[in-house]
């Protein structure tokens, strides 16, 4: 099996007449449909997704929009493995990477945060004064990040809420960024340096004017101003570049770099990045010197969810009516649509590695994954904060299964691991030249080595030949010497009995 990436991918109905949603998982290189979850209709922000990692299975939750009801699905069988219900219903949901901690917003402004593994209710807080409309973790985990309808985004640490000293007080955000007058549509977080912990997302209403913030200092490093509404947007992980998609099916391409210009307005090759402590002013994306046309992907139809892919190349644009197309970022061209399930609206899109857990796959070294990966850990969501569960709370540890190869993080040996991922990258035809160059070397160098030994082995035998002769004639001389001398003495006592006899 080759390491391949899959498009996941859930829709809900425009109207609750139309029956459920589901949860889909496609090969994004031939469109082809891998999996298929039931029984779900999660709205935006509402699907979170925790990978197979550190040989435990992955996990799809699903908060339901109209009732206070969370679907736990696993990559190893299609069917629900856990229904969980909540204290309320929930706005959105979201997760940390390494899926320890799950938390969800109310149409209240109310946040929940629960452990995923013993389900235990950590905190429960009036954060909004409206409905909450997104939750983010930041990349480390470090802090929540959550947006609403009156305007605010608001930074959580992540320590004060799991203090157990603070649980009787009401939790004091970090930052609070207030420089916007409508509802928070969408937030995404990146960590800038993982030394220093901070990180930098954008946030942005429904408005012309997305804004580039660092949470670290609380300073607004850029604004950008777009000709239409923005809706939704996708954040480059390297940092290069987002995309910002509105109601029309207009997405715009902005990079976070440009021209360095010197004193006299002339560019000087070099690059630089785009805003910056000292200039956090608007930016116009039609007045910047690359036209807008070429930067401008038209999709055709509302764009409802945004992603780029794992590998940073193409852009997931998931629509109004059930279709998810995928575009190359270089050439902007649509490179295929995968059609999920018509009249429903496509309300999540994400990309990620196949997992070695998915249902009805095969993988190296064995014809099923099931019983070899547990799924991980998780538990019914306690709806009430209980001190006495928090005291007795025992955290589990899976150990890993002792191998006696050494295996990297997902199972794979590390062989395989790097075969693979020259074969993801599209790098076979680049190093093909190269191994085969190496190969040819390393035979010549080894049938000289050959050679040599067959020479060495040859004086061996040699030496060990002439040893034994020089031995063998060493002890056959001493023996021929010693009869020799038994010969001449009973001669010579011959001689004298003769000579006494007479």
């Amino acid at each position: 099996m080759k390491i391949r990436e899959v498009v996941c991918c859930s829709v809900a109905p425009p109207s609750a007449t139309l029956g459920l949603g589901s949860i889909a998982l496609y090969d994004i290189q031939t469109g082809s449909q891998l999996a298929s979850f039931k029984q779900t209709s999660a709205s935006i922000h509402s699907t979170a997704i925790v990978g197979t990692k550190a040989e435990k299975g992955g996990l799809i939750v699903a908060s339901q929009p109209d009732k206070a009801i969370l679907n736990v699905y696993t990559f190893q069988k299609e069917q629900l493995y856990l229904k969980i219900v909540l204290p309320e219903k929930l706005t959105c949901i979201t997760t940390d990477t390494e899926g320890r901690y799950c938390a969800g917003g109310t149409a209240n402004g109310k946040i929940y945060l629960w452990e995923v593994a013993s389900g235990i209710l950590f905190n429960a807080f009036d954060a909004h004064y409206r409905k909450i409309t997104v939750l983010r973790f930041t990349l480390d985990g470090a802090a929540l990040v959550s947006g609403s309808e009156d305007s605010r985004v608001t930074v959580w640490t992540l320590s004060s809420l799991l203090d157990n000293d603070l649980q009787h007080e009401i939790p004091t955000p970090y930052c609070t960024l207030a420089d916007h007058t409508l509802p928070i549509s969408d937030i995404k977080c990146d960590t800038i340096h993982a030394l220093i912990r901070a990180n930098m997302p954008i946030d942005f209403s429904l408005l012309f004017e997305p804004q580039l913030w660092e949470i670290s200092s609380t300073t607004l490093l850029a604004t950008f101003i777009f000709p239409q509404p923005i809706t939704i947007l996708a954040f480059d992980l390297a940092e290069r570049a987002f995309f910002a998609a509105s109601q029309d099916g207009s997405i715009h391409q902005v990079n976070l770099f440009r021209q360095r210009k010197n004193r006299m307005g002339h560019e000087t090759g070099s690059l630089e990045a785009v805003g910056g402590m000292d200039e956090g002013g608007a930016m116009r994306i039609d007045d910047e010197d690359v036209p807008t046309r070429k930067r401008l992907i038209s999709a055709g139809q509302e764009a409802t969810s945004l992603a780029i892919s794992f590998t940073g190349s193409t852009l997931l644009v998931g629509t109004a009516t059930g279709v998810v197309q995928v575009y190359d970022i270089p050439s902007h061209q649509l490179i295929r649509s995968i059609n999920v399930q018509q009249g429903f609206a496509v309300t999540h899109v994400c990309s990620f590695l196949k997992p070695l857990d998915l249902v009805g796959q095969m993988t190296i070294g064995g014809p099923s994954t099931t019983d070899n990966i547990p799924v991980r850990p998780i538990s019914s969501f306690h709806r009430i904060r209980d001190q006495a569960s928090r005291d007795a709370h025992e955290v589990p540890v899976m150990l890993p299964i002792p191998s006696e190869t050494p295996v990297l993080r997902g199972g794979l040996p590390p062989y395989d691991f790097l075969a693979d991922h020259r074969f993801f990258m599209g790098q076979q035809s680049e190093t093909g030249a190269t191994s085969t160059q190496s190969l040819q070397s390393r035979i010549a160098e080894l049938e000289g080595e050959l050679a040599s030994m067959k020479q060495n082995l040859t004086k061996a035998k040699g030496l060990n030949d002439a040893m034994w002769e020089t031995v063998v004639s060493s002890v056959l001389g001493s023996e021929n010497s010693k009869t020799r001398e038994e010969e001449t003495g009973e001669s010579r006592k011959s001689k004298k009995a003769r000579v006494n006899g007479k």
